[in-house]
């Protein structure tokens, strides 16, 4: 009996050790993977092959990105093959800056455009010093969007629709600052939808644990993705000697220091501490990044210790 073709498909969402995968249809079932090792993420194209009323992941296409996060315990991927990751913020509860300031790195990592959305554009004053505190962001030329999410809001829900438009976009974002609002804003009924498939795989488990991935448009151009929520964001995948490179303001500074091995942090004639903002210099790095890459270089210095 000849074997049948592995066919390819697209994997929407992920359970522990059950995939669910689009074929070219858009029909969806549950495939495992073959052998051991569980490496498939949410957004990776495979070939997989039908069993009965599943099927099995015969191989994983090679990707063009990876959008992940690695601490000292282990490593979490989000999703692969993305265009834009859209990072989701609040004017309350307050947000971090070093947390905004790490993924912001491990998108630039993986050649991923990163979009900074502040939600709750409605609570005027924190809202406005949340605004303030993301300046050095937007002059980094980082695009940043005000929203108001919770009214549902006909003008911010059409320039969300245009800059996700024709992109495979990740939603991350820690909680409280309106992740499921935004999705059920743009796709009504899809976090219900995998609620229903997560019982009926009998995950007990809530339904973001997850990357799950949704069509935006019947022609299945535009994707939006929701992400688990994060706590912390590791980045001991990163190199400390490639940091700066990752923050366009400080890395157009990075060429004027007098050592090509130069660390940032205490080496005569750099570039980078010497373009910290000042009396002299208004417009310069902020002294919170520099101080977040400083502190970032340290911890990921010590990670290649052990």
């Amino acid at each position: 009996m000849t074997k049948p073709t592995p066919q390819p498909g697209l994997i929407v969402a992920n359970y522990g050790r059950h995939f669910l995968v689009e074929d070219a249809t858009g029909e969806r079932r549950i495939c495992h993977s073959r052998g051991k090792k569980s490496q498939g993420v949410v957004g990776d194209r495979v070939l997989w092959q039908a069993s009965q009323d599943e099927g099995t992941i015969e191989k994983i296409e090679p990707r063009r990105n990876l959008f992940y996060r690695q601490d000292e315990v282990r490593t979490k991927s989000f999703a692969a093959n993305l265009d834009q990751v859209l990072i989701l913020l609040a004017a309350e509860p307050e947000f971090s800056s070093s947390q905004l300031s790490r993924a912001l790195i491990a998108a630039e990592a993986q050649h991923i455009t990163p979009i900074i959305a502040l939600n709750k554009r409605d609570l005027a004053e924190p809202f406005a010093r949340a605004w303030a505190w993301l300046a050095p962001y937007r002059q980094m030329g980082y695009d940043v969007l005000p929203l108001c999410l919770a009214n549902h809001n006909e003008a911010d829900r059409q320039t969300l629709r245009q800059r996700l438009s024709g992109k495979t976009t990740l939603v991350l974002g820690p909680s409280g600052a309106g992740k499921s609002t935004l999705i059920n804003c743009l796709i009504p009924g899809a976090l219900a939808q995998t609620g229903q498939l997560s019982q009926a795989l009998n995950s007990g488990k809530h339904t973001t644990t997850s990357t799950t991935w949704y069509w935006m448009d019947a022609a299945k151009r535009t994707a939006l993705l929701d992400s688990p929520g994060f706590q912390e964001f590791g980045l001991n995948h990163i190199d400390p000697a490639q940091l700066a490179a990752y923050m366009p303001d400080l890395k157009p500074h990075v060429a004027q220091c007098k050592f090509y091995n130069c660390s940032h942090l205490h080496e005569p004639g750099c570039g980078v501490m010497a373009a910290i903002q000042s009396d002299a210099n208004p417009d310069g790095i902020s002294p919170n990044r520099y101080k977040i890459y400083s502190d970032l270089y340290a911890e990921l210095k010590q990670v290649r210790r052990y």
